[in-house]
């Protein structure tokens, strides 16, 4: 599986690219601010839609290429946004629903000014930073329910550049 670039098309399936290329925008604070506007909307659900939206940091150790791809997970009960926060390249993988599975990966090669949402119940691979140990703003769910499902593949995927 090769690398490819992310654009909102690409991702739609899956989420939204958060980026500022190209996203609505406006100035605010007396003109001293440039709002890039509803980037993406965090989505929380629950068996008493008794879930939050919670925002935490992520902080991943890198990967170097090629990567196995071995599992995938989703999170039935809300979307999970990440954001890297120090500027470094990062990798985001996605797969679509098969019957209740993952089907075969996509990945993407995230640019370090550029976030992902993935939707509820998209199956993604877990956080992959590149280059060296990284910080991700994260926004996520919290609260009763399971919201984890995983899923190991019988044979992996190798993701290369």
């Amino acid at each position: 599986m090769r690398l490819q670039r992310p654009s909102r098309e690409a991702l739609a399936p899956f989420g939204d690219l958060i980026e500022t290329d190209g996203a609505e925008s406006f100035a605010i604070n007396g003109g001293t601010t440039q709002r890039f506007h509803a980037l993406a909307r965090a989505q929380v659900w629950g068996p008493n839609k008794d879930g939050e939206a919670i925002l935490s940091i992520f902080r991943g150790q890198p990967f170097k290429l090629p990567l196995d791809i071995k599992m995938m997970e989703r999170h039935p009960l809300g979307s999970q946004a990440f954001v890297p926060l120090n500027g470094r390249p990062w990798i985001a993988v996605v797969a679509p629903d098969v019957e209740g599975k993952p089907g075969e990966p996509v990945a993407f090669a995230m640019r370090g000014d550029q976030g992902v949402q993935y939707g509820v119940g998209v199956w993604h691979h877990p956080l992959i930073s590149l280059e060296a140990e990284s910080d991700f703003l994260v926004v996520d769910r919290t609260g009763p329910g399971e919201n984890l499902e995983e899923h190991f593949y019988q044979s992996c995927f190798s993701l290369e550049e």
